[in-house]
């Protein structure tokens, strides 16, 4: 269990369509304004170009240029830079999710659940395993957008992690969803639920109202944010994660299962 607090910043923005340069820029201008300590700083899903079905025009290797713009912005402000992007490996296209060090090293997570409604199963290849990683005691479990729809994948056995995070572009017409569902995931977790979603409309004609959101091991909501850009930081706070799991040691109770 972590002892100290750990600071993550949301950045809630519109995307550019497709325009990789822009966006970057965006992003790059946005972390440099904020003053505030963090560990951790959170992009939404596919930040670099929207949720496009165009992989073959848009994908880069893991030794790409958003990758190396990723590894640069977080040597230069000593924090972890998550959030995914269009990879091509091996000759697959992932929507894989990047956990950037500032030492350059890089952890990665590949969406598993495809959005078949959006024909995402034709164009990217499925993920295989979950990704927990750490930072200062803190153990992160990285999900992307619809991952959230499915509660046994991101299902807390024996306390594996403390913070869950979730990239979106998820569509406000589905809003009442996306924060319901963070929120419950936070409950039956215990544990920490953090949600970056985009903001603005995409050409296809999706408006995307944010609601990026922090939910507290009890389902609390600690911060939520609609429509506008916004960067935001939260602190989370060890000792309310250990007196809520040792006060209701619900996680104990669970259903035992394994995933294949």
């Amino acid at each position: 269990m972590p002892s100290l607090p750990i600071y993550v910043t949301l950045i809630q923005s519109d995307i550019v369509w497709e325009d990789k340069q822009t966006n970057l820029e965006q992003y790059q201008q946005l972390i440099a304004r904020t003053t505030t300590v963090r560990h951790v700083v959170v992009l939404p899903e596919m930040f670099s170009t929207g949720f496009s079905m165009s992989p073959e025009l848009l994908a880069e290797p893991m030794d790409g240029p958003t990758i190396g713009w990723m590894k640069k912005i977080a040597s230069q402000h000593r924090c972890i830079l998550t959030g995914s992007l269009i990879i091509e490996d091996n000759g697959k296209y992932y929507n894989r999710m990047l956990w950037v060090q500032p030492d350059g090293k890089v952890a990665h997570y590949d969406k598993r659940h495809l959005f078949g409604f959006a024909s995402e199963d034709h164009h990217y290849a499925s993920g295989t395993s979950r990704v927990i990683t750490q930072v200062n005691g803190w153990r992160f479990n990285l999900m992307v957008c619809y991952d959230l729809r499915f509660p046994v994948w991101s299902r807390n056995q024996g306390e594996e992690y403390d913070v869950l995070i979730y990239v979106a572009n998820w569509p406000e017409q589905r809003s009442m969803a996306w924060k319901t569902l963070l929120q419950a995931r936070a409950i039956e977790n215990q544990c920490y639920v953090i949600g970056v979603n985009r903001i603005g409309k995409d050409p296809k004609g999706n408006n995307y109202s944010g609601d990026s959101s922090v939910f507290g091991p009890s389902g609390e909501t600690l911060w939520q944010q609609s429509h506008s850009q916004d960067v935001h930081t939260v602190a989370l706070n060890a000792e309310v994660l250990t007196k809520v799991r040792q006060n209701y040691p619900f996680l104990k109770d669970a259903d035992t299962f394994l995933m294949l």
